[in-house]
């Protein structure tokens, strides 16, 4: 019994010791080797301390420094250094021709000499031990963005030059361009080939232009901008905005200032996600963005809400009118809700798109024209229902007035700016299949303001319609009472005067997507 008793005391003894003594590390840090006791179930960390190795935030061991030593080990260290690298590239700038038929054929003329821009990219490269591993591109930035050659080339075909009042802005091919005074006068003003048209919009004043470009950073749709038309080489000013759809505009009577909704991007489609919200953005004289401000929160928007939700600004009392698939109402700024005033018909596209109904303030204020989605009788699926009607409401609590049956669900109205109601002008598009308004060509209509007078004003009889668009009108002409009408027909600008309606071709481009008129 008491040699048992003995053997069984050395052995818990000898248990002990081995977990009570040092351990024999080697550390290898680059070339160096270091022998080192650390006591049995030291971390690697640990092991460094006590050797007074300290490792960069980049740094690795193997194995890692969080593993326990429980056995002779040999732990090598990698010193891992990041160093950033620029390279710059220039550029080449485009060569672009434009059509001009205010010179004879086979004239040319260089509107704008082209100039290289320069893009900075920056390298992030990872280096092991004194070994490159890894080097991989961490930032693209455009430097100096390339000015594209400009050369107008003439057609055959001239058209008689008319003098118009304002500026009268279009996108064509990615660029804008500006009339003024006389349709001859021609000038590019932003000329970097991307603008996407969702947004292309002149101040009430006509001194800036807001539009949206392409976005060049994966996981953006556009980027929003602006440029002064009064400075002589101005260069465009980011505000900083994104994913901008449906609606960005001017606030009139305020200095630089702007409402604006956005979108998140999706990778389905249509390829956004709407949020549906409203914000005001303030930017100062040298283009810095003063204020950004939230009007309506982020918010489901209704049925069909994931298509978005669009905005019209009173021209007069800076009141807030919204329109989405199911209603059309005001916003209510101090409580940053939306106030429903009709209930709209939500129409079932039955594809990756909603329909929202087009929105035009009357001159005073007190009127908002809609083009309201009807029920139609005997069709068990009311949603699906192909009538579209253009009424009247009148604010602050109705009644809506239907001013014209049928016109299709494309009739965008759009009012003039004279100054007296017998010089005021409603225009619209009404389809020329109004039962299938949504794949129809339009006439260009016009009316007195109350529905009365009505003019088919374009096309011509035998004409092709127009492709759907909200049509613009000009500003007060200073010296007389007419008004100009301008749309786009087969990738041109078109005018129609109010004193005879007859139409005008004023370009040749036929690439023409937008127009905007202050």
């Amino acid at each position: 019994m008491v040699v048992f008793s003995l053997f069984f005391i050395g052995g818990c003894s000898s248990s002990r010791s081995t977990a009570d003594s040092n351990l024999i590390v080697t550390l290898v840090d680059d070339n160096n080797k270091v022998e080192l006791a650390v006591p049995f179930g030291s971390s690697v960390l640990e092991a460094l301390k006590l050797a007074n190795i300290e490792l960069g935030s980049l740094d690795r061991t193997e194995p890692p420094s969080f593993s326990i030593i429980t056995e002779p080990t040999t732990i090598k260290i990698t010193r891992v250094i990041e160093e950033f690298e620029q390279e710059e590239i220039v550029i080449p700038f485009e060569r672009q021709t434009v059509k001009n038929e205010n010179l004879t054929e086979g004239e040319s003329l260089l509107v704008q000499p082209g100039e290289n821009g320069l893009q900075q990219i920056t390298y992030r490269r990872l280096i092991e031990n004194g070994i490159e591993t890894s080097r991989s591109i961490f930032k693209i930035e455009v430097v100096k963005e390339a000015r594209p050659e400009i050369v107008m080339v003439g057609i055959q075909s001239p058209f008689i030059p008319l003098e118009i009042p304002g500026k009268l802005a279009y996108l064509t091919a990615g660029n804008a361009w500006l009339i003024e005074k006389d349709t001859r006068q021609r000038k590019p003003i932003v000329t970097t080939g991307d603008l996407d048209g969702r947004i292309f919009s002149l101040s009430p004043n006509g001194e800036w232009l807001l539009y949206t470009r392409k976005a060049s950073t994966e996981g953006e749709i556009n980027t929003l901008w602006v440029v002064n038309l009064n400075q002589e080489d101005a260069q465009p000013i980011n505000l900083n905005a994104k994913n901008i759809i449906h609606f960005a505009e001017w606030l009139p009577n305020r200095t630089a200032t702007i409402l604006y909704s956005t979108v998140e991007p999706r990778s389905t489609a249509p390829g956004w996600q709407a949020n549906n919200d409203l914000r005001r953005l303030v930017f100062n004289a040298s283009g810095r963005v003063v204020r950004d401000d939230i009007l309506v929160e982020t918010n489901a928007g209704g049925i069909y809400g994931w298509w978005g939700t669009s905005y019209h600004i009173s021209p007069t009392s800076n009141s807030i009118a919204y329109a989405r698939p199911d209603s059309v109402g005001l916003v209510n700024e101090e409580e940053s809700s939306l106030n429903p005033l009709i209930s709209i018909l939500p129409f079932q596209t039955r594809s990756d798109w909603a329909w929202i109904p087009g929105v035009e303030w009357s001159t005073d204020g007190k009127v908002l024209y809609v083009v309201n989605h009807a029920p139609m009788s005997g069709l068990n699926d009311p949603e699906s229902s192909p009538l579209f009607d253009l009424n009247a409401y009148i604010l602050p609590s109705g009644p809506l007035i239907k001013l014209v049956s049928q016109t299709g669900m494309f009739a965008y109205p759009s009012i003039s700016k004279g100054e007296t109601p017998n010089q005021t002008w409603l225009a619209f598009l009404e389809a020329i299949f109004p039962e299938q308004s949504e794949n129809s060509r339009y006439r260009l209509i016009v009316t007195q303001p109350d529905g009365s007078n009505r003019k088919v004003v374009f096309p011509t009889e035998g004409g092709i319609g127009l492709d759907p668009q909200k049509v613009v009108w000009s500003p007060i002409h200073t010296e007389s009472s007419q008004s100009f009408l301008g749309f786009i027909y087969q990738g041109n600008v078109w005018l129609l005067s109010t004193e005879d309606w007859q139409p005008r071709q004023v370009t040749g481009d036929n690439l023409i997507t937008r127009i905007d008129w202050k």
